[in-house]
């Protein structure tokens, strides 16, 4: 029986899907293994320890569990939680790199949104400028730009090579389907990139971090930078990062700032 044209580009798609979740780096969901004699931790029972922990008033301890529960299985309940706990804390950068990353994972996180909104100005604290691109990759999460990408690309690549390969005879819905796959391929491509260059975004972790002249301690100060502020990082050197501010580019160490992407 010979398989319909339709049905052959629909396997070639979900072939080319495939193959791209093969090919993306896996989040491990595994608890760390536990000693002898204790239950094993998962992320659901990290997640409730840390909210019997915060509704408790201990929030040293809610931080850690909602902490291990964002870093074992990444999720923008997590983030968000541990930016609630690291806030109560004291600690402002830390609370706004959970945040930030919370938004990562799920830009439609309102609840992290109006919490930077408001510290932010409580703080005086400036938001990271982004550039168009990167505003555009704001707009659905970064996983789904790489799946939309990789769909479009093998469905024009589908609708462009198979019909040639297989003999078929060219219909009008073949050009205008591969038409559709090509444009929303192309309109991906500057989310991609903002997403790429929205990671390098960091946030300084705690108050009065002094931006160096020089990528060493004995560097020359160029000014102070406070905890939550946002730098973008442009280049790497051993323990240092070269970072730019929307004021000054200096040096900082790499246990001085958190990125956007975990």
């Amino acid at each position: 029986m010979k398989l319909q044209p339709l049905v052959i580009l629909l396997l070639w798609t979900w072939l080319g899907l495939l193959a791209h979740a093969a090919a993306a780096p896996r989040e491990s969901t595994a608890s760390p293994a536990s000693p002898a004699g204790q239950s094993r931790t998962t992320p659901n029972s990290l997640f409730a320890a840390g909210l019997e922990a915060y509704r408790a008033g201990d929030f040293d301890a809610a931080a850690e569990a909602f902490g291990r529960c964002a870093l074992e299985h990444p999720s923008a309940g997590a983030w968000q939680n541990l930016g609630n706990a690291e806030w109560r804390r004291g600690r402002l950068g830390p609370a706004i790199v959970a945040w930030e990353r919370a938004l990562w994972i799920d830009p439609r996180d309102a609840r992290s949104r109006n919490n930077l909104r408001f510290v932010r100005e409580q703080a005086q604290l400036e938001a990271p400028e982004l550039r168009w691109h990167e505003i555009a990759s704001t707009w659905l999460p970064h996983v789904w730009w790489a799946w939309i990408t990789t769909a479009s690309l093998w469905l024009t690549g589908g609708l462009t090579i198979l019909p040639v390969v297989l003999r078929w005879r060219r219909a009008g819905w073949h050009h205008a389907g591969a038409a559709v796959a090509l444009g929303i391929f192309l309109l991906t491509i500057p989310a991609q990139i903002g997403t790429y260059t929205r990671a390098r975004i960091g946030f300084v972790l705690e108050r009065d971090t002094l931006l160096r002249l020089t990528p060493t301690t004995e560097g020359e100060a160029v000014t102070q930078l406070g905890a939550g502020d946002p730098v973008r990082v442009v280049r790497t050197k051993g323990d240092y990062l070269f970072v730019e501010t929307g004021r000054a580019k200096g040096w900082l160490t790499k246990t001085e700032l958190a990125l956007i992407c975990p």
